[in-house]
């Protein structure tokens, strides 16, 4: 099947009774139909539903978790409460102990947060390289280390990273690559494909495509997640980070348009960056699809289904003529000035000063998340409406 045929069709469980929509499982607990048949469930004799957030967790969990896994050439998922609950919970699991991981330089702010200054102090060490460079990755490796993190494309500055050849220099030294794929979705990016041991997404961004859950995933082999010893599941069970059945059948249900959205995400956006090159109130455009783009022959090689729905900008000026035009923009448009990203609807945001505020600007500088940076999720309204929402807001620049 395509990837659009198996977001909507793979791993979904339907009722005894005839339901064509999965129901919501919406219950703590669940009920045996003899004492032999929770004993074989509780020794893992049998795959079955005791407790929703314990081992197989729930029926919305299972459907979520298999079709993501299809998605990504997974042999399996894991779905988690949010994203930051799937990160946090893989890199402890996996460094537990005083372990080593090599990150990339730019991430998320919470993801920076987490590993800069949160973990560090349960023992965990963390390196932060320039992850464009394969070669970084080798000159951060010590003897304990356990992991290399990345994201690729990066959030905000959208650098990538190669994953087959960090993924080959991992494999001769046993390291584990984890990326997280949030910003390119499966529908561009399969980085087990090209090498990587886990995929980890938020899935509240372009899986769910709708804004109205908060959910997180990892997908890798089934020997990780369920069948070692001290496995993810075992540590989502016993930390708790499990989402809601309502918000796993959410998910479901946004992947039904998962591939159609995904294909406007690409051709809107690709079209946006292209318009915005060409205007004079704009310095620079970041974008993997643009001939532009420093790393564009990479993007053509590992994005193999597009280049994703996020646009990185910076306006000629400095803080005074971001404001104006953001201002403008969102007062005379549709477009949202919030944080979060993959969402049907456009989306625009000031790192500097929303997601990334936390971090020392002078730490920003070193990163290019400078003051005029703007980051953009483009959605699937008709392209027309958005190009002509930001010419307006940078004609009034001029």
């Amino acid at each position: 099947m395509r990837i659009s045929t198996k977001a909507m069709h793979e791993g979904r469980l339907f009722h005894p009774e005839g339901a064509h929509t999965p129901p919501i499982f919406q219950t703590g607990t669940f009920s045996f139909k003899s004492l032999k048949e929770a004993i074989d469930v509780f020794k893992g004799k049998k795959i079955g539903f005791a407790y929703t957030r314990v081992g197989r967790g729930n029926p919305n969990f299972l459907m979520a978790e298999e079709t993501i896994a299809g998605l990504e050439s997974a042999q399996d998922a894991l779905i988690f409460s949010s994203g930051m609950a799937a990160i946090n919970t893989t890199v402890q699991n996996v460094a537990a102990g005083g372990g080593h991981i090599v990150c990339g330089r730019t991430l998320y702010g919470c993801s920076e947060v987490l590993f800069s200054k949160i973990l560090p102090r349960l023992g965990l060490e963390f390196s932060f390289i320039d992850a464009r460079y394969p070669e970084n990755v080798m000159k951060a490796v010590k003897k304990n280390t356990k992991a290399i993190f990345l994201e690729t494309p990066t959030n905000p500055t959208l650098e990538l990273a190669d994953i087959k050849a960090i993924s080959d220099i991992a494999k001769e030294r046993k390291i584990l690559v984890i990326v997280d794929n949030s910003f390119a979705s499966p529908y561009n990016q399969r980085p087990l494909e090209l090498g990587a041991d886990i995929v980890i997404h938020s899935a509240t961004k372009y899986l769910n495509g709708h804004g109205d859950i908060i959910s997180g995933v990892v997908c890798a082999s089934k020997y990780f997640l369920r069948e070692k010893d001290n496995s993810l599941e075992e540590w989502r069970t016993n930390q708790g980070p499990v989402p809601s059945p309502f918000d796993c059948w959410l998910l479901l249900r946004g992947l039904l348009t998962f591939g159609q959205r995904m294909e406007t995400h690409n051709n809107n956006a690709l079209k946006l960056a292209r318009f915005l090159e060409q205007q004079s109130a704009v310095k620079k455009v970041i974008y993997p699809g643009l001939k532009s783009h420093p790393q564009h022959e990479l993007a053509k090689k590992q994005m193999t289904g597009g280049f994703g729905g996020m646009i990185s900008f910076e306006l000629n000026g400095g803080r005074k003529e971001t404001r104006k035009f953001l201002e403008k923009l969102i007062k005379n448009s549709f477009i949202g000035l919030a944080v979060s990203l993959g969402y049907a609807e456009t989306l625009i945001e000031c790192p500097a000063v929303m997601t990334h505020a936390s971090i020392p600007r002078n730490e920003r500088l070193q990163k290019n998340i400078t003051d005029n940076l703007i980051r953009l999720s483009v959605g699937i309204e008709d392209y027309q409406d958005i190009e002509e929402s930001f010419k307006e807001a940078l004609d009034s620049l001029k």
